[in-house]
């Protein structure tokens, strides 16, 4: 139920008592100075690194420019398939495609993943304080566990 003009008690509640707002969220600008991204960008590179047949892609570009056939020649994939996957690659800002008359030679660019390796650092402190709270749980258990037992006597 939204507010209306033509209804006086409606006006006079405030936005924030309408359930509308659990349901329906604003659009919110965040920013963090760490991650200048644009956010398509960067769910770009997330996406083209979701799939383990681009990833091998990008690990074979690591090591040097492959064509399009030296990409595809470990997977059971057409050509088609091949740069279909080179294409979302390319989307992303990952790979540089160069035509030499008819072969397709693909480049690595592993800047645009710079960005997303920003993202995972910010939650790095939540992790680690986590796994620290966590190896000091485990030291105190291990700690009373060593003083409840009885050392062996010798015989």
């Amino acid at each position: 139920m939204r507010a209306d003009s033509r209804d006086p008690a409606a006006a006079a509640t405030p936005r924030n008592h309408f359930t509308e707002w659990l349901t329906i969220a604003p659009a919110r600008k965040i920013f963090n100075p760490m991650v200048d991204n644009k956010p398509e960008r960067l769910d770009a590179v997330f996406h083209a690194l979701a799939d383990p047949t681009r990833r091998a892609m990008l690990r074979s570009l690591s090591r040097q420019p492959c064509s399009v056939g030296e990409l595809a020649a470990p997977f059971e994939m057409s050509l088609a398939a091949a740069s279909k996957h080179i294409k979302v690659l390319e989307r992303a800002g990952l790979v540089q495609r160069e035509v030499q008359g008819r072969t397709h030679l693909c480049r690595l660019d592993a800047r645009p993943m710079h960005g997303g390796m920003e993202w995972m650092r910010h939650y790095e402190r939540f992790w680690n304080e986590r796994l620290d709270a966590l190896d000091a749980l485990l030291q105190a258990e291990d700690r009373a566990a060593a003083a409840t037992r009885k050392p062996r006597s010798k015989r």
